[in-house]
Formats: structure tokens, sequence, C-alpha cells
């Protein structure tokens, strides 16, 4: 496995920059023109995705990495119901919201697999870094 020394060398943290710019693109459409409270949630949870990944990291003790990945987890999650709200008050259309779906379903399946491989290492502390 390659080693990740920052946190844009991890994967996932990329993935996650990548939901949110999509997420920020969708919501500076005109359906949301007036979508106030239901905009704001979306960008801030999809925002909070790649923040919790950074802080983990930045840690930088195996434990703690896998607590906030496991937090970036649930606001993925929410931010996919969130996705389902938009798409039931015809906010986006059908393609854009599988589109999204599929990206955050790559997103959740590569975050529980990091937090499955953490959970396996014996390594502690700093050192972990350069394991992956």
């Amino acid at each position: 496995m390659a080693t990740v020394t920052t946190i844009e060398d991890l994967e996932i943290w990329k993935l996650a920059r990548e939901y949110a710019i999509e997420i920020n693109r969708l919501v500076n459409t005109d359906s949301f023109k007036y979508e106030f409270g239901l905009k704001q949630q979306i960008k801030n949870v999809s925002g909070s995705i790649m923040d919790n990944i950074a802080e983990g990291f930045g840690r930088g003790s195996r434990k703690e990495f896998v607590n906030f990945l496991s937090i970036a987890k649930g606001s993925a999650e929410e931010s996919r119901s969130q996705l389902y709200r938009c798409l039931d008050y015809r906010l986006t259309d059908e393609k854009r919201f599988i589109s999204l779906l599929n990206q955050l379903d790559l997103l959740v399946r590569k975050i529980a697999s990091l937090i499955h491989y953490l959970n396996s290492v014996t390594t502690k502390g700093q050192k972990f870094k350069d394991r992956f």
C-alpha cells in the first residue's frame, strides 16, 4: 500500500472533496433558489465528510482516526438522506441524483474499508500514517 503523509494523498479525502464540489454545483442551480435550509444542510454535511476525514487523519492516532472516519461515514449517510429529499422535492433530476448517489456509495464503501483495515492493524500513534 502507498505511503500517505498528507491528507491530499488520501484517496477517500479526494473523493469526499469531489463529492462536496458536486453538491455545491447542485445547490447553486435555480431549483434551489428558495430552498435555503436544505441547501445549507446538504452543503454543510458534504463538507463535514471531508473535514472529519482530515481531522481524524491529523490527530495522529489510529483510534482517533477510526472514530473520525466513523463520523464521516455517518455524515455521508445523512447526505444520502438529503439527496433523496432533493429528488423527492424535484430539486434535481433522476440522472444527477443517481450520479451523486453512486459517488456517495463509493465513498462510503471506501471509508468502511479503511475503517476495517485500521481496526486490523496493531500500530498505534504517528507511525500508523506510514502504513497505508
